[in-house]
């Protein structure tokens, strides 16, 4: 089919990978317009625009797809169908209808559960034993339609979203090439979200990334995992030259107990509101990831130290 792309961050350029491969004819990439990345706030393109040039796909980063312009240029291209996988912006009515078959959208979660921005970190903040992709029709509403295919992925204990993001990307490009195979030979089966259970993934603020010792241990585990490795979770620990800022990037839940934000031992064992979580990983700033141990060797966090 022809088909125009949608698409901003790394979860997208494995769908757009598995798309090519099986064949489609992408005549489009749309990606958000580039952004300052890295240490030097240069401009650089986003992921799924950088792998679609090293395609030869033809790339279009429009700050908006409300525009007149951008309406016209996409009614254009004579669509049989659109995928958009994390774009980042609405699509208005007049560009949902149109493509041949419509607009579809994978999305990584079980709708109507986490609908929205940030339905990976979310999951696994909530604690949700399991999560998944859907490839649904798109609707004006916020990932309100139709479903598809669906497939669901288990959250193990110490999935961070690093990892789930990765099991999701994976199994989202195996399927979504399965339902535009049946979109096209017209044997895809639509079948309504339910009217109950409805959640929103709300963007992660930065806010909400620092670590409150008083909460549950396994609130705490979830808290870290669910902003691992991004913005990633974190406390202030005392040093000679004052606070330091420390994101900890995986964790453990343990039964010892203590005064909320004590450590308990000399490895990164921090007492929480209940029970206590082991630090695994953790980077304090201008410093790369570190292992407990590597970590404790050039900061030491010894017992009885308190974070903040």
């Amino acid at each position: 089919m022809r088909i125009a792309f949608l698409g901003t961050p790394d979860f997208a350029v494995t769908c757009l990978a598995e798309l090519v491969a099986s064949g489609h004819e992408i005549v489009a990439v749309y990606s958000q317009p580039p952004a300052p990345r890295g240490r030097g706030q240069d401009l650089k393109p986003s992921p799924v625009h950088a792998f679609a040039e090293g395609l030869g796909l033809p790339v279009r980063t429009p700050v908006s797809m409300k525009t007149p312009e951008e309406i016209e240029a996409f009614q254009a291209l004579d669509l049989d169908a659109a995928v958009v996988v994390a774009f980042g912006q609405i699509l208005v009515k007049a560009v949902l209808d149109a493509p041949q078959y419509g607009c579809f959208n994978l999305h990584a979660s079980l709708l109507p559960r986490w609908r929205g921005a940030a339905p990976i970190q979310r999951a696994i903040m909530a604690g949700d034993p399991v999560t998944g992709v859907q490839v649904m029709r798109m609707s004006e509403g916020l990932d309100e339609g139709a479903i598809l295919m669906s497939e669901q992925v288990v959250i193990a204990d110490d999935d961070t979203v690093a990892t789930l993001h990765d099991k999701l990307a994976a199994t989202g490009a195996r399927i979504l090439p399965v339902a535009l195979a049946a979109i096209e030979r017209g044997g895809a089966r639509e079948t309504p979200q339910a009217l109950e259970g409805v959640t929103y993934a709300k963007k992660i603020k930065s806010a909400e990334a620092r670590i409150d010792w008083n909460r549950p241990a396994a609130e705490i585990d979830r808290h870290i995992r669910g902003l691992s490795p991004f913005p990633g979770a974190w406390f202030e620990a005392p040093s000679e030259k004052g606070p330091v800022r420390v994101k900890a990037l995986l964790s453990r839940v343990e039964a010892a107990s203590g005064a909320p934000g004590t450590a308990l031992d000399d490895s990164l064992l921090i007492a929480c509101g209940e029970g206590s979580v082991r630090l695994l990983k953790a980077q304090r700033e201008g410093k790369g990831v570190q292992d407990a141990e590597t970590f404790t060797r050039g900061f030491p966090v010894p017992a009885g130290t308190t974070l903040a």
